[in-house]
């Protein structure tokens, strides 16, 4: 299927085999998700400017930011976490096995089980918001209409991890149907929402005498609302609307299914592995409510520019390759499945290295011309470009993990990488006892983005010593092109950031803006002409 060779010369034989058509629609896939993602990051980007500039960072932010980040915590443990690693491989082997009709009624008997424990979970966690808002950030208690805030915030909002879960259903259909677009462009119908609230709400409150910042809470309910809305829509047009049971006797049925049972459990080790992600940015909660006040928000402000290379690069890649890892170990086809790592390793390498380079030289810049309007000062410019910087420095590792943990999760191994993350877990605190003493709120970002690189090269080594991942030819060149471009990139973006007055600019917003735009075309032409002069052709990730 594949000839192999020096990865600059690579070529399908004979021209458009099914292998070459696969890997090109592939690259389609993730072209398209990426898009979407990047859209939706920009309108992301634009709520948290527009939040920014309203509320700026305060006790009121970090209450609000600790109040949306409990149910997204849920969310991302169990809808975009153990839920879809445990779904997403038994559903592709279904649809590769049994057929349409058995993998439908497997559809509804998930769906069904879903619900009834999504139900149960949302009622526990509106009663127990006092405990989990101290168990996220007890530091908030030194600003007591804080908390009171961050409590109330966490009722209205809980919910809301019941919508993103049954979102995350739909989207592991969608996505195993090949139907990418829909789940990777909902997520802007919650930003457009947020904007909304604080661009029009946050004023009508204030008039009212509500609290401003309670308008994010009607944006994050409205935001999910609408995006279940559009992913059943998407479903129902393929025929896969699920059919919930809402009786005890059809949740009986459901969860005797064997598929049912099967991705349960593979949920238990998911839902460790996951924790154990979490467990970490939650201690990092804890610790920053503790530090000065604004902690909290320079590391999500930090955070929402992350987003943007994660998302475009590891997000996209892995919602991509997980079901046709999947589908190619379902057909014990080990070439394709190796083949379609190393290509999505190479994409990681390629992108998210200069990516890491821009954050590490250029970060101040970046936070100043998107964050540095109304409320939001020189100060907080200055936290939240080291917070930025000390994620940089694991950038490589966050993108790579969307990559090399799908690899183990497509064989259904989840054990493995909970084992990884447990240890991972450890290592990172005993890397904040270390230096956030030297760095305060910067070092937790610092730890996570080390923890990250070592999470990366231990999937990386257990991949290798499995036999799952074998690397072709080539690597070692491909390397050194892009470290080459990748210095004459940091010597640039170095020049750019210490040269202008980024935050003296502040008064002339839009030549600041123009200014970015030009560096970051500049940019791209420096490490894309360079990767090009070294003998790198592009069009190659395309054709693998």
């Amino acid at each position: 299927m594949y000839q192999l060779g020096h990865f600059n010369g690579w070529v399908p034989k004979g021209g458009a085999l099914p292998g070459y058509t696969r890997a090109v629609t592939l690259f389609k896939a993730a072209s398209t998700v990426s898009l979407l993602t990047f859209v939706s990051r920009i309108t992301g980007l634009a709520r948290e400017l527009l939040i920014a500039s309203t509320f700026g960072a305060s006790a009121l932010t970090d209450a609000f930011n600790v109040a949306f980040r409990i149910p997204n915590l849920f969310r991302r443990l169990f809808a975009e976490g153990a839920f879809s690693q445990a779904f997403v491989p038994v559903l592709a082997a279904s649809m590769a096995r049994a057929g349409e009709e058995s993998t439908h009624r497997l559809v509804d008997r998930v769906a069904t089980v879903l619900a009834w424990v999504l139900a149960a979970t949302c009622a526990a966690g509106v009663l127990a918001a006092p405990f989990l808002v101290w168990a996220m950030a007890s530091g908030l208690q030194q600003n007591p209409h804080g908390y009171e805030v961050a409590v109330v915030m966490t009722r209205w909002m809980f919910p809301y991890i019941a919508f993103m879960s049954l979102v995350a259903l739909a989207a592991g259909v969608l996505n195993t149907r090949r139907r990418f677009a829909v789940p990777a462009a909902t997520p802007v119908l919650l930003n457009l929402s947020m904007i909304i609230a604080a661009w029009l709400g946050a004023p009508w409150f204030a008039r009212l005498g509500v609290e401003p910042i309670y308008a994010l809470c009607a944006g994050v309910m409205l935001g999910g609302v609408l995006q279940l809305g559009a992913q059943l829509l998407a479903l129902r047009r393929i025929g896969y609307l699920p059919r919930i049971g809402l009786r005890w006797a059809a949740l009986r049925q459901a969860w005797t299914d064997e598929s049912t049972r099967n991705i349960a459990r593979l949920m238990v080790p998911a839902l460790v592995g996951v924790s154990v992600a979490h467990i970490s940015t939650l201690i990092n909660t804890q610790i920053a409510s503790h530090l000065i006040p604004g902690s909290v928000s320079w590391l999500t402000y930090a955070d929402r520019l992350m987003e943007f290379p994660t998302a475009l690069l590891g997000v996209a890649l892995g919602v991509v390759l997980m079901p046709q890892l999947a589908a190619a170990r379902a057909a014990d086809d080990g070439a394709r499945y190796s083949a379609m790592l190393d290509w999505g390793l190479r994409i990681v390498v390629f992108l998210a290295v200069p990516c890491a380079v821009a954050l590490l030289t250029f970060s101040r810049p970046l936070v100043a011309v998107l964050y540095h309007y109304g409320a939001f000062t020189d100060r907080d410019v200055h936290q939240t470009s080291i917070a930025l910087m000390g994620y940089g420095a694991g950038l490589l590792g966050l993108v790579a993990i969307k990559v090399l943990a799908p690899g183990f999760y497509a064989s259904q191994d989840i054990k493995t990488p909970v084992k990884i993350a447990v240890a991972v877990l450890v290592i990172t605190q005993l890397l904040n006892l270390v230096l956030v003493p030297w760095f305060a709120h910067a070092g937790l970002a610092l730890a996570i983005g080390l923890g990250a690189m070592i999470n990366a090269g231990w999937l990386l080594v257990g991949l290798r010593r499995r036999g799952s991942y074998k690397p072709e030819p080539g690597w070692g060149v491909f390397l050194l092109q892009v470290l080459v471009a990748s210095v004459l990139l940091a010597g640039f973006l170095s020049w750019a950031a210490g040269h202008f007055g980024w935050t003296e600019m502040r008064v002339d917003a839009f030549k600041r803006i123009g200014l970015l735009a030009l560096i970051l075309c500049g940019s791209a032409a420096i490490y894309f002409g360079a990767v090009m002069a070294t003998g790198l052709r592009l069009g190659q990730f395309i054709r693998r």
